[in-house]
């Protein structure tokens, strides 16, 4: 199925009915406060799964899925999902594994946002995002970025400016290319090689892309 940019899979505390496998898309999960402020916890590409209340036995869940990036992904009943996962077997065992995954970096999202600078943040997002696009390409608005990082729109328009001016990115209207990834690197934090060292260790064919 199509997934456009901002859709929403599913929302705090409703039960849910499908679950979702992107390919091409990306998918932000969010966490939204009573004041309407919202901050993103994880993004899943095409190395994962979202809905996974849905087999861990909470059939709802507190955050909020929203397509980041616009693309296709493969959507099934969480009947059909649940079944599968009682065979058990090596569908199971990888479910786990990525959800042991995604949970590394929800908890380490958590700390970055507690502890490392606006400007690591965003750098570790991007570079998260890209890696889900396989693409050193990514198309967003400023107000968008500002969501997922809980900051306000201007802020943001400073650490974009830092990043064109020092060479990381070359910005144009909702994109933004990526010129220097291993510059990139050495702005973020320790946390985006935690994330990704973790991956590769439960999901070792992302290694292979």
């Amino acid at each position: 199925m199509d997934l456009p940019l901002g859709t929403v899979l599913y929302e705090s505390g409703k039960a849910l009915e499908h679950v979702y496998f992107p390919t091409t898309a990306v998918i932000a999960l969010l966490f939204s406060m009573q004041d309407g402020s919202s901050a993103e916890i994880a993004v899943v590409g095409n190395e994962g799964v979202v809905g996974i209340a849905c087999f861990m036995g909470g059939e709802s869940t507190s955050s909020r899925a929203v397509v980041q990036c616009a693309g296709q992904g493969f959507r099934l009943t969480a009947e059909l999902m649940m079944e599968e996962f009682r065979r058990g077997g090596p569908v199971l065992r990888l479910l786990l594994r990525y959800t042991q995954a995604l949970l590394t970096q929800m908890s380490l999202t958590a700390a970055c946002n507690r502890h490392h600078s606006s400007d690591q943040q965003m750098c570790r997002w991007l570079l998260l995002s890209l890696d889900h696009l396989r693409v050193n390409e990514y198309v967003s608005t400023q107000a968008q970025i500002a969501t997922m990082l809980d900051a306000r729109r201007e802020h943001v328009s400073g650490l974009a400016h830092r990043s064109h001016k020092s060479g990381s990115f070359r910005r144009a209207p909702n994109h933004q290319d990526l010129l220097d990834r291993e510059l990139l690197g050495k702005r973020t934090c320790e946390c985006y090689a935690v994330i990704t060292k973790e991956y590769g260790r439960l999901l070792p064919h992302r290694l292979a892309t």
